[in-house]
């Protein structure tokens, strides 16, 4: 009996996870998304055509998300100027909004609460850190779901600079 429950329950999972995925088809428009960010303004996937987008989302509480946060902030200053977005939304609870903010004061990219935050098409977010980048026609070109372990400065030079280079 328990091994079958442990059985429904995997497949299960690996079924929110692939319905989850299926939502992101690489080379696709990118499923909407907007944002009221940290700082009081507004982010819209829809008015960022012609940018090249990296959603990082993340909480004060995963260590791997927090591990890879230096490496997309070295990232994004060397690279905004060539039109680089990134937004990190944080899935933590409201109530740890301060903590949010005190950990966003070290990095210079946006971010957003998730719960001001409409992000459906991409999934129930259940695991982080998860990551998605959306190329300058508005594709996604990077489904978080099929992912490495972790972002790096290496991974991003692979998948992102090209897509810079692009006009």
């Amino acid at each position: 009996m328990i091994q079958y429950r442990s059985l429904l329950i995997s497949l299960l999972l690996l079924s929110l996870m692939a319905s989850s995925a299926e939502a992101l088809d690489i080379g696709k428009p990118a499923p909407a998304l907007e944002a009221k960010l940290l700082d009081g303004t507004s982010f819209s996937l829809a008015s960022t055509t012609g940018k090249v987008i990296i959603v990082n989302f993340w909480a004060t509480y995963c260590e791997p998300c927090r591990a890879e946060m230096p490496a997309l902030d070295a990232y994004y200053r060397k690279h905004r100027a060539e039109g680089l977005m990134l937004l990190g939304i944080s899935i933590d609870d409201p109530s740890d909004e301060a903590k949010v903010r005190k950990i966003m004061g070290a990095f210079s990219y946006p971010a957003a609460l998730g719960q001001d935050a409409s992000f459906e098409g991409y999934g129930r977010v259940w695991h982080i850190p998860l990551t998605f980048v959306i190329d300058r026609r508005g594709n996604t070109r990077k489904d978080g779901w099929y992912v490495e372990n972790g972002i790096d400065l290496p991974l991003l030079e692979k998948i992102v600079t090209p897509l810079l280079k692009e006009q």
